[in-house]
């Protein structure tokens, strides 16, 4: 992975991960904005997704205001582990995002779906999947909503 960004980049990064516009073509309207191409905005975010640097570009909402719940998740993952193990939770479309902490439970992840449930059979399978089989399911008992953005320089 090639994770050099150029103050281009820095600036595309900073302007998407916010505030990302509702348009039919919202790459074309943030080129405008940063006196770029359409087609050099779309390779850079192409490139950067490849380099792993955006995972990726997508609403954001309020699961319970959808009628889902959320839980967050921790686990014990063997460090040779790791990658196979984080590469099966990014697979599910109810995993927001996941990290890692120095910690015996040293990967984190939340997952939103439907129910309480589904979310207990989806930690299931990916037990399964991946071997792992200490998963703590700790559910949302009250919801607090930090934006996060970080400003790349």
């Amino acid at each position: 992975m090639d994770a050099s960004l150029d103050s281009v980049d820095k600036t595309l990064l900073n302007r998407i991960q916010s505030d990302f516009p509702i348009d039919a073509r919202p790459f074309a309207r943030i080129a405008e904005e940063l006196d770029l191409s359409e087609q050099e905005v779309l390779n850079r975010v192409q490139r950067l997704r490849q380099n792993d640097v955006i995972r990726r570009i997508g609403g954001n909402f309020s699961p319970e205001k959808l009628g889902y719940v959320s839980t967050l998740c921790a686990c014990r993952v063997p460090e040779k582990d790791l990658d196979h193990f984080t590469s099966i939770v990014n697979r599910y479309p109810g995993v927001t995002h996941n990290y890692l902490r120095d910690n015996a439970f040293n990967v984190w992840f939340t997952f939103i779906a439907p129910s309480r449930e589904d979310i207990e059979e989806n930690l299931a399978e990916i037990s399964e999947k991946t071997g792992i089989s200490e998963i703590l399911n700790l559910p949302a008992t009250r919801v607090y909503k930090i934006r996060a953005h970080f400003n790349i320089k």
